[in-house]
């Protein structure tokens, strides 16, 4: 017996690209001027001026040193030569970051009141973070062709699930205790969420946005296939060429982005967690 689930995929993009072609373009257009916006900005920045950056914000959120050795870090990717690539690859996080934040902590937040909704999604969750990231490349092109809007496409799916999940729990995770205490005062629903729940949540949600940044930056050599320009493309050509040198210094500047990432985002995590 068999049964080809592939062809009813298939069958299902083929109508989704013939009957809403123009949605698709609007959506096209708004993310290519929006990533091409944030990359725009981040490519005016003196360098020196993103480095002092780097470093007030390690300093604030994990002390002088830290801030240091995170600018020094930065420096040295630029003595790559790679400046350029990093920016451009920071572009495509930073975009796919925010639509995933903007999609995900809504939909965490509703998942969180309702378990039917909860049950139905979990099973999605777990199919987009156990699908191999090239087939999420296929749809994207199939819609929107090669280049960047495909990328941050795929880089948006494969990174949404933690911003949901995370929400999710931490909304649920509150005391009931405190919530009944602001109904008790008369507090509507949405002024117990805005005033209650999301401060109480909020640094498990900050450990779901440091877990999304992860997984968009894990996705930058997969992205650069289909026409992301940035770091994953000096890797893809590095691979090509056997070109161990270029390979190797790639590579370093994209580990040293998600550690600075990282540990920039978790202290805010933590942060959190000691002001309450």
């Amino acid at each position: 017996m068999r049964f080809h689930f592939g062809m009813y995929v298939d069958q299902l993009v083929k109508w989704l690209q013939s009957n809403f072609s123009v949605f698709f373009d609007v959506i096209k257009t708004g993310t290519l001027n929006f990533l091409l916006g944030v990359q725009n900005f981040l490519m005016i920045i003196p360098w020196w001026i993103f480095i002092v950056f780097i470093f007030v914000i390690g300093w604030k959120v994990k002390g002088w040193k830290a801030g240091l050795s995170y600018a020094v870090l930065i420096f040295l990717i630029g003595t790559f030569g790679l400046w350029e690539a990093m920016m451009l690859t920071l572009g495509v996080v930073i975009t796919a970051v925010i639509i995933s934040l903007i999609i995900g902590i809504p939909i965490g937040i509703i998942t969180a009141y309702s378990e039917k909704l909860d049950m139905v999604v979990k099973p999605l969750l777990d199919a987009m973070q156990t699908m191999p990231s090239f087939v999420y490349l296929i749809p994207a092109i199939m819609l929107f062709g090669l280049g960047l809007v495909p990328a941050v496409f795929a880089t948006t799916i494969y990174a949404i699930p933690p911003a949901i999940r995370l929400t999710n729990l931490a909304i649920r995770r509150v005391p009931r205790e405190m919530k009944e205490a602001a109904y008790s005062f008369g507090s509507s629903p949405w002024q117990t969420l805005i005033k209650v729940e999301l401060p109480q949540a909020l640094p498990t949600i900050m450990t779901g946005i440091n877990q999304t940044i992860m997984m968009a930056i894990s996705m930058v050599v997969i992205a650069s296939m289909v026409g992301a320009k940035g770091l994953g493309i000096n890797v893809i050509t590095a691979i090509n060429r056997i070109d161990v040198a270029m390979g190797s210094e790639a590579g370093l500047s994209i580990v040293i982005l998600a550690i600075i990432l990282d540990r920039i985002t978790q202290g805010m995590a933590d942060s959190f967690k000691v002001s309450e």
